[in-house]
C-alpha cells in the first residue's frame, strides 16, 4: 500500500542533503576574507592505479585549497606524507602541485626508500617535470654504512642520483671524502668528486681535482692530478686506482712514489702499501736522493721498507755521487742497503760500466757505492786510458774523484798497445795496480811472473822484444809509459831485435786485445757484445768470490 507521509519525509530528506551540498560548494568557491577557505580534514588516500613516475598525496592532517587565490596548488600541514613509486616523501607542511606532479616540502623533510635509503632536509623542492628534487639545509643522505652530507643536494629521480655543487662530504666505514662537486649514486655505490677533493684515511689523506670513488669495493679511481700523503710515503698520479680497503693501489702515466730517500717513477706502477712493495712496468727510475744513485729500467720493482730493488730490460745505474759520474748496465741488477747504509749493487749478465778514468766488462759484478769499489767476476776486462787488465777476477776502489787501485788474484793480465803490431805484456798470478790522478802509476805482479817489453830508444825508436821471467815484478810508470822495471829472485830473459822477432814471440799465453769491446762512452754501455770463445783465455782457472 502506497504511503504518501513516508515518501514526503524521505524526499524532504534528500532535497535537504542537496542544498547543503549546494551551499557548500558555493561557499568552497566564492568565499571573502571574512569567510575564510573551507578546511578538510583528511584521512589516508588510497589510489587504485599506481603509476610509478607519480607523486600520490598519502596523508595529511590538513588539506587546504583556494581555486580563486591558489588556483595550482593545495596547502598541506601535519604529518605530511608522499609516495612517488617505492619512494615515500615525509614533511611538517608542503605546497602540492597536483596538475605538474610537483611539491615543495617544508620542516623535517625526510625520503625512504625500503629500508636502505633515506634522505633528510630543512626544504625540498620537487619538480615532477624533470623527476629532480632539490634538498636544502642540513640535508644528510643515508644508503646502508655510507652518509652523504651537504646543505644543497640534488637528487635526480630517473638515474636515482645525488649531487652538490656547494661542497659536501661522504663518509663510509673507511673513509671521508670532501670536495665542492660531488655526486652519489645509491644504485652502483659510485661517487664522484671534483675541485679541492680530499679522502681522509687513518693512514693517509688524497688531495685531488677528480677522483671516482666506490663505496662498495672501497676503490678510488685517480683521473686527475693526485697527491696521497702519508707518514711513509708521499704519490704523485694523474691517473690510476687505489685500493683503500686492501692498500693495493695501480698507477698510471709516469707516477712517483716518494718514500724517505727514495723516489720511484714508471710507466705503470703496481704498489702495495701495507708491504711496502712497488712493481713497475715501463722506464722505472729509482732515485736514492741521499745517496745520489739512480737506478733505471724498463721492468723493476722496489721493496722500501728492506731498501732492496731490481731492473732489468735496458737496466742501468747511474752514481753521481763523485765529481766522476759512473755509470754501470747489465741484464739484471740488483741493489739493497747494508747496515752501515752502503748501497750494495749485483750486476749480472752483460755487466758493462763506464767512467772517464776507468771502464769495463765482465759477466757479473758487484759495487759498493760508500767507497765506490768495484768487484769484477767471469772474465772481466777493466781499461784505464791505453792500459787493459783482465784475469778471473778484478776488484777496483775508487776515490772522490779517480780510481786508487785494482787487485787481480789468482790470474792477472795487463797489457799497453805501443805500435799497430806490438804490445807491452806482463802476466802472473796476483797483480796489483796503483793509480795516480787517474792514471797508471805502479804495478806489482806476483807468482809465475812473465812479461814482454818493447824498449824504445830516445826518437821512440824501438830496440826490440824484451823477454823475461821471473817471481815478482815491479813496474813504475810516467805519462802512461814504463818509467823502471824491477824483476827478482831468479829472472830469465832475453832481448830480440826487431828484425829477427817471429810471430810465436810477440804474444805472451792468454794474450788478448779487447779495444773493440770497450765502452766508449755512457751510451756505449748498452752495446750488445757476443765474445768469441778464441776471446776467452783457454784456461779454465779457479777466481775468488771474496767481497
Amino acid at each position: 500500500m502506497f504511503d504518501s507521509k513516508r515518501y514526503s519525509g524521505v524526499s524532504r530528506h534528500k532535497i535537504l542533503i542537496g542544498v547543503l551540498c549546494l551551499l557548500t560548494l558555493c561557499v568552497w568557491a566564492r568565499h571573502t576574507p571574512d569567510n575564510p577557505p573551507i578546511v578538510v580534514k583528511k584521512t589516508p588516500i588510497k589510489t587504485a592505479v599506481d603509476d610509478p613516475q607519480k607523486v600520490y598525496l598519502e596523508y595529511a592532517n590538513e588539506l587546504q585549497f583556494d581555486k580563486d587565490i591558489h588556483p595550482d596548488f593545495q596547502i598541506l600541514r601535519g604529518d605530511v606524507r608522499f609516495r612517488r613509486g617505492g619512494m615515500y616523501m615525509f614533511c611538517d607542511s608542503a605546497y602540492f602541485y597536483e596538475k605538474t606532479n610537483s611539491l615543495d616540502a617544508f620542516g623535517n623533510v625526510r625520503m625512504e626508500q625500503g629500508d636502505t635509503l633515506f634522505v633528510y632536509s630543512d626544504v625540498m623542492f620537487y619538480d615532477g617535470i624533470v623527476q629532480v628534487a632539490r634538498l636544502r639545509y642540513n640535508v644528510r643522505m643515508e644508503n646502508r654504512d655510507v652518509v652523504l652530507f651537504t646543505d644543497s643536494l640534488n637528487y635526480d629521480m630517473q638515474p636515482n642520483i645525488g649531487y652538490y655543487f656547494d661542497g659536501g662530504k661522504i663518509v663510509d666505514t673507511e673513509n671521508e671524502l670532501s670536495s665542492i662537486y660531488g655526486q652519489y649514486s645509491p644504485d652502483t655505490k659510485q661517487a664522484v668528486f671534483n675541485f679541492d677533493v680530499q679522502l681522509v684515511n687513518e693512514e693517509y689523506t688524497l688531495y685531488s681535482d677528480t677522483l671516482e670513488y666506490n663505496t662498495n669495493t672501497k676503490i678510488a679511481d685517480i683521473i686527475g692530478p693526485s697527491v696521497m700523503v702519508s707518514d711513509s710515503n708521499v704519490i704523485y698520479s694523474k691517473l690510476g686506482w687505489y685500493d683503500t680497503h686492501n692498500n693495493t693501489s695501480m698507477l698510471f702515466d709516469r707516477s712517483i712514489i716518494v718514500s724517505k730517500s727514495q723516489q720511484l717513477t714508471g710507466d705503470t706502477i703496481f704498489y702495495n702499501r701495507a708491504e711496502g712493495f712497488g712493481e713497475v712496468f715501463g722506464n722505472m727510475i729509482l732515485n736514492d736522493t741521499t745517496r745520489r744513485v739512480t737506478m733505471e729500467g724498463n721492468y723493476g720493482f722496489y721493496d722500501e721498507i728492506k731498501e732492496v730493488s731490481m731492473a732489468t730490460d735496458s737496466a742501468r745505474v747511474i752514481d753521481y755521487s763523485q765529481p766522476d759520474t759512473f755509470y754501470l748496465h747489465a741484464d739484471t741488477l740488483r741493489s739493497s742497503v747494508l747496515l752501515d747504509s752502503t748501497r750494495l749493487i749485483r750486476a749480472y749478465y752483460g755487466t758493462r760500466f763506464f767512467r772517464n778514468d776507468i771502464q769495463g766488462v765482465c759477466d757479473s759484478m758487484v759495487y759498493k757505492t760508500k767507497d765506490s769499489a768495484v768487484y769484477m767476476f767471469k772474465n772481466p776486462i777493466l781499461w784505464n786510458l791505453d792500459y787493459q787488465i783482465f784475469g778471473d777476477t778484478i776488484k777496483v776502489y775508487m776515490n772522490d774523484s779517480t780510481v786508487r787501485w785494482a787487485h787481480v788474484p789468482a790470474f792477472a793480465f795487463a797489457t799497453q798497445q805501443k805500435d799497430t803490431a806490438f804490445f807491452d805484456q806482463l802476466s802472473g798470478k796476483d797483480l796489483k795496480a796503483f793509480f795516480k790522478e787517474g792514471r797508471l802509476d805502479k804495478v806489482d805482479v806476483s807468482g809465475n811472473v812473465r812479461t814482454i817489453f818493447y824498449p824504445q830508444e830516445r826518437d821512440s825508436t824501438f830496440t826490440g822484444l824484451n823477454y823475461a821471467e821471473s817471481s815478482f815484478l815491479t813496474m813504475y810508470l810516467k805519462d802512461q809509459k814504463m818509467d823502471k822495471l824491477i824483476m827478482y829472485n831468479k829472472v830469465d830473459g832475453s832481448l830480440t831485435p826487431i828484425p829477427k822477432i817471429t810471430p810465436a814471440q810477440l804474444y805472451l799465453p792468454d794474450f788478448h786485445w779487447y779495444e773493440e769491446i770497450r765502452p766508449r762512452d755512457p751510451a756505449d754501455i748498452f752495446r750488445k757484445i757476443i765474445r768469441k770463445k778464441s776471446e776467452i783465455p783457454k784456461k779454465k782457472r779457479r777466481f775468488s768470490n771474496e767481497i
